[in-house]
């Protein structure tokens, strides 16, 4: 027997919430073999611009696919809501890859090695996943857009202003890693800005935005989707910690936290 629409969304929903334990738990022991951590005997690999737009091209096509199927397609809040969304990996599936081709093309000192096909494909059926429920929430599951005092308005902005800070911290974050690729002779510690309170500023500003995402929404599959960017990211910046500290030894700053200033 066929699922439902709402029991496949709950489905989805539940085993997103499913797979972060064993993430955390996972990525206690190894890193995933990209950035810091790629090696060779990984199999097939593609050029790392080309497995980031892979990777994050479902949160493009997915959402125009699901809306116009959507209760609320004709809801001009519904759009009003995913346009974030949107914004942040219009930014990461287009502009963020061709930056990182750009900074490799520029890079004095060419030792990288491609990214591996059966990780980009794994990022693509995560954000397949996550793109899904996102949409889906937004487009036709939620309830509350025409609830009274304006409450959808209160929650929209007070996400949105944590959203685009989160935002502004990222991409100033991916700016100064960039420029440090360009410059090539290895990893070097950024420095500067919130660099001088966390070694991964770019991960810092990406929770503070899927916090203010899951605040906008007010659902399980915001929350979820924060849950997710945290077990994720939290375990990476704390390995990527660690590593600048076995690295550089005396020379790495060590009141530097490792992504949430002031306590982890």
């Amino acid at each position: 027997m066929a699922l439902s629409d709402q029991s496949f969304f709950h489905y989805s929903l539940l085993t997103y919430y499913l797979l972060g334990p064993p993430t955390i738990i996972a990525l206690r022991f190894f890193q995933f073999p990209y950035g810091k951590y790629n090696r060779l005997g990984c199999g097939p690999t593609i050029s790392p611009p080309l497995a980031w737009f892979l990777m994050e091209s479902p949160s493009i096509f997915v959402p125009f696919l699901l809306f116009p199927f959507g209760q609320h397609f004709t809801n001009p809040k519904a759009f009003v809501l995913m346009s974030p969304f949107l914004l942040h990996y219009f930014h990461r599936t287009l502009i963020y890859p061709l930056r990182l081709y750009q900074s490799t093309t520029q890079q004095k000192s060419k030792t990288s090695i491609g990214f591996p096909l059966i990780l980009a494909m794994n990022g693509f059926m995560v954000q397949l996943l996550n793109t899904y429920l996102q949409a889906r929430w937004v487009s036709h599951y939620k309830s509350d857009y025409d609830s009274e005092g304006g409450l959808f308005w209160w929650k929209f902005f007070g996400g949105l202003v944590l959203f685009l800070w989160g935002m502004r911290i990222n991409l100033w974050a991916d700016k100064v890693l960039l420029g440090l690729k360009r410059e090539g002779g290895g990893y070097k510690v950024p420095r500067g800005g919130w660099f001088d309170l966390v070694s991964g500023a770019n991960y810092f500003g990406e929770i503070v935005e899927w916090l203010g995402w899951a605040v906008m929404t007010w659902s399980w599959a915001g929350f979820a989707f924060f849950c997710s960017t945290c077990s994720n990211l939290v375990p990476r910046a704390c390995a990527n910690h660690k590593w600048y500290l076995e690295k550089f030894g005396e020379d790495f700053p060590k009141n530097r936290k490792a992504v949430i200033p002031f306590f982890l």
